[in-house]
């Protein structure tokens, strides 16, 4: 099964999409508009997303610019910025996007259970 190239959140459903308990990670992307860097991650999330796949996983997209408030709500100070969650707890932070290894290296030391998606 295939994970969702981007689930949108917004301040009204965030709550529900991230904070309720489940045992999944959950990859909260912070981005913006015109926002280089996040172009850059949002070329190479489909790629990154099929090395994940079968993983107990999901991404959450927050445009933090509409979304100002949850942006303040974690202390967010640049975008990209990417929240890992499981079971509503904040487990971990990324900011910026460095890469492909880096960024997979980060989510499978985060994924529960110790679940490895394949390399």
């Amino acid at each position: 099964m295939a994970h969702p190239v981007s689930i949108e959140a917004t301040t009204e459903t965030f709550d529900s999409l991230v904070m309720a308990p489940r045992d999944e990670l959950v990859v909260v992307d912070f981005w913006g508009p015109g926002c280089p860097n996040c172009d850059i991650y949002a070329a190479a999330e489909p790629e990154l997303l099929q090395e994940l796949d079968g993983a107990p996983m999901r991404v959450v997209k927050v445009n933090a610019y509409e979304h100002e408030a949850l942006a303040t709500r974690f202390g967010l100070y640049g975008i990209p910025t990417f929240l890992l969650f499981r079971n509503g707890k904040l487990l971990g932070k990324m900011s910026q996007y460095y890469g492909k290894p880096y960024f997979l290296g980060v989510i499978r030391d985060h994924l529960p259970g110790g679940a490895k998606a394949q390399a």
